[in-house]
């Protein structure tokens, strides 16, 4: 498990900017399917909710890196950060960005049993 400050784009993208070198980036290089989970972790116990997804994921070059720099670049300064550029996720720096394109999502619905899973079309 890895949390990350990411940048939605939508319900079905979601980017970040990680290191190649961090075990989570190197285990997608491996194997880009990935489970997400997102939740409010400020929630009292019992009364949360949270959304799980799957999606494969990817590290961004060329037009999508520009894309996805947008995206995130967007989100970040929305929160007080200031603009991401290319010049920060590319050679020299050891940042990169990163891309997760999400093709289920589920929340947990505890009137079905056995699994507590519902899928939820966006």
């Amino acid at each position: 498990m890895s949390p990350v400050y990411y940048a939605p784009s939508g319900y079905s993208e979601l980017t970040w900017v990680s290191s190649p070198e961090a075990q989570h980036s190197r285990n997608l290089a491996g194997r880009p399917e990935l489970s997400i989970v997102v939740f409010d972790s400020q929630a009292p116990v019992g009364e949360g909710q949270g959304v799980y997804m799957s999606a494969v994921a990817e590290q961004l070059t060329g037009a999508d890196l520009e894309r996805g720099l947008e995206i995130f670049s967007r989100v970040s300064v929305s929160h007080g950060a200031r603009p991401w550029t290319i010049e920060d996720v590319q050679e020299p720096v050891s940042l990169r960005l990163y891309r997760a394109r999400v093709s289920e999502h589920w929340v947990l619905d505890p009137e079905r049993r056995p699994d507590q899973r519902t899928r939820v079309r966006p």
